[in-house]
């Protein structure tokens, strides 16, 4: 099963999830807010993407941070403060079960899933 990650009222997130429905592809849904993260699962993206590729950083949320919490994405506090902060995290993300991405384009998605715009 694919999952989409993401906040319900994010415009990509709208986008993405249009795409898919349009395309006929059974996924979940999963909002941040409303369903919160587990730090471990934030620690296998971060392993996987990187905290460059995972993190938001022309956000509301990172402009917000302190330099010292910004600072914590670069050790072992990272999973924490995203998981504190899940808006930190680019949206939205998409789990295929072997490979994650995020953010959303059309290009992007028909070249994941090797299908075509309509």
């Amino acid at each position: 099963m694919i999952d989409l990650y993401g906040i319900k009222n994010c415009d990509t997130v709208k986008k993405a999830r249009q795409w898919l429905e349009q395309h006929h592809i059974e996924y979940r849904f999963h909002d941040f807010r409303a369903d919160g993260l587990q730090a471990q699962q934030v620690e296998s993206w971060l392993r996987e993407l990187g905290a460059e590729t995972l993190v938001n950083k022309r956000g509301t949320t990172w402009r917000q941070l302190d330099e010292a919490s910004r600072a914590q994405l670069d050790g072992a506090d990272a999973a924490a403060l995203i998981t504190a902060n899940p808006a930190l995290i680019k949206r939205p993300l998409l789990d295929r079960g072997h490979q994650r991405n995020v953010g959303f384009s059309d290009a992007l998605y028909s070249e994941l899933f090797q299908q075509h715009t309509l």
